[in-house]
């Protein structure tokens, strides 16, 4: 329950208002988020279930696939149930220690997904472009394991400050987020004290992002510049490989990238805008790996097939 005539060094609970300006609408937005969160569990937990049942699956490339996996769960579940009850059942509610939990977790999914997406583009770029170093490297069981390690320790470090950043904060009685979940800017505009801290080291750890897209840009470049060689095979492979992979990437760093923008510069930009945006990057990406990264990977789609129809396969 809400006490908006105190002030309390941290509240008891917050005040998630879904999406301003739409709330006559919010009963509709609920279905298609609940759709993309069907398709994102459905697509995500059968890849996992593939890539560990099948032996020929444990290969670098599939490791990658089953940590970005596991993350587009992570990071659909803890927002779009809460975001559901919001618009459907009206439940704004959210106590102090779940709001900086669910906070924690967006942002650890984010970075781990961003961090995920960048040894991808590398994994694929070696693979089209350099393959006997490909087949030297990335074969080795060691590497993955590796850089799945660097991975989970470079977002936890990046990601842990902001608890501490806002668990500094004192916060005043206006207790309302005019969100659908907890983020760390959303929650450090709602206390009563110099949030320049909070802001400054925001941009440092979007900085971390903006080093992953230049590397997938890169990447994905050197991919291109098969279209010189003169196989037609290696020109359609890079084509296929770069279209569908830099829609899940801009899916996910450009509404990710407004979002954190729109907190600190975009004040005059409609609030709705921003929500909806801010709503998409953790709705629609889990949903889309699975198809760009799995169906269109031609093992996981044989495997998938099998698993339907054992009969004809």
């Amino acid at each position: 329950m809400l006490h908006p005539n105190n002030t309390q060094f941290h509240p008891l609970s917050f005040l998630l208002m879904g999406i301003a300006g739409l709330e006559d609408v919010h009963l509709w937005i609920g279905f298609p988020f609940f759709a993309v969160y069907l398709i994102a569990l459905l697509g995500n937990i059968t890849i996992l279930f593939v890539i560990q049942t099948e032996r020929s699956l444990h290969q670098p490339m599939f490791y990658f696939l089953d940590m970005l996996a596991c993350t587009d769960v992570g990071l659909c579940t803890a927002t779009i149930p809460k975001m559901l009850g919001i618009f459907w059942f009206n439940l704004r509610d959210i106590v102090f220690g779940a709001c900086i939990t669910q906070m924690y977790i967006i942002h650890v999914c984010t970075g781990l997904e961003s961090a995920v997406l960048t040894v991808m583009a590398i994994d694929r770029y070696n693979a089209i472009c350099n393959p006997l170093r490909y087949s030297m490297i990335l074969t080795n069981k060691m590497v993955p394991a590796i850089l799945g390690t660097v991975i989970i320790v470079r977002t936890l470090v990046v990601v842990t400050p902001f608890i501490f950043l806002i668990l500094r904060l004192p916060f005043c009685g206006e207790w309302i987020i005019p969100h659908t979940y907890c983020e760390h800017m959303g929650l450090a505009k709602l206390a009563c004290a110099n949030i320049r801290v909070n802001v400054i080291y925001g941009l440092i750890a979007l900085s971390w992002g903006y080093i992953d897209l230049s590397v997938i840009g890169f990447s994905y470049v050197q991919i291109l510049a098969v279209f010189y060689l003169p196989s037609w095979d290696a020109r359609l492979k890079a084509l296929s490989t770069c279209a569908s992979h830099v829609c899940v990437v801009l899916a996910f760093y450009l509404p990710a990238s407004f979002s954190f923008m729109t907190h600190c510069f975009g004040h005059s930009i409609p609030h709705y805008i921003h929500i909806l945006l801010a709503n998409l990057y953790v709705a629609v990406p889990p949903a889309l790996n699975p198809v760009i990264y799995g169906v269109r990977t031609k093992q996981i789609r044989e495997h998938v097939l099998r698993m339907l129809n054992p009969k004809r396969y």
